[in-house]
């Protein structure tokens, strides 16, 4: 499996079948046709141009709704649930965020902000969405054992690199990939630093992908 990192949140898991994770790039284009999208929640800066796709869209109830209503296959489901599309299995988790729909005037809820653990080809990654820390990272941890993370280390809106540390221990996947950070000045970060104390401190392989670049497992 290729992790592509198109930027921001969005990321691309491209084995048997192409999976997008948030469909946003502030700058560039994301470079492949997906045949499933998934949506962490509603904010424009994940939501992005998920409309724009006609493959099913993986996201809570009330985003699918909101989809629906654009034309867009929708495939709703809810924290706890697991479901499969295309024999891709996603796995809905809690997130510790907002959820507001942006695009319709004064907006709408979005539902529950949510991460997804998402298994393809008997690789699981683990896609934390916006969140802050919650111990029962552990859990996801525990019960999925996910191969790979990718965890926001931007602060202000989420979880910054003090706290993308103890996520990392808690979750336990042998790779850890920061996301969500330097996208914009508000959540200005030095990776390399957070990776040089991971990397230092524990048995988890910090990688870093810049926007643009690609990972293979």
């Amino acid at each position: 499996m290729k992790i592509i990192y198109p930027g921001h949140a969005c990321v691309i898991l491209d084995g048997s079948r192409r999976v997008l994770i948030d469909p946003f790039v502030p700058e560039g284009e994301i470079p492949v046709q997906p045949d499933i999208v998934a949506v962490t929640h509603a904010h424009a800066d994940h939501m992005g141009i998920v409309a724009s796709f006609s493959v099913p869209v993986v996201s809570n109830n009330e985003i699918a709704h909101y989809l629906r209503g654009k034309g867009c296959i929708t495939e709703a489901m809810n924290i706890g649930g697991t479901i499969v599309v295309q024999g891709v299995t996603f796995t809905m988790t809690q997130a510790l965020h907002s959820s507001w729909i942006e695009e319709e005037g004064i907006g709408m809820y979005g539902g529950s902000a949510a991460g997804f653990l998402i298994t393809m080809d008997g690789v699981t990654v683990y896609h934390a969405g916006d969140t802050g820390l919650f111990s029962d990272m552990k859990l996801i941890g525990e019960i999925y054992h996910p191969d790979v993370a990718l965890i926001p280390i931007g602060g202000r809106f989420t979880m910054g690199p003090r706290e993308a540390m103890m996520a990392a221990e808690f979750i336990g996947a042998p790779i850890v990939i920061p996301i969500h950070y330097n996208t914009f000045e508000k959540i200005s970060q030095d990776e390399q630093e957070f990776a040089r104390a991971v990397n230092e401190t524990t048995d988890i392989e910090v990688v870093i992908v810049k926007p643009g670049m690609e990972y293979t497992l």
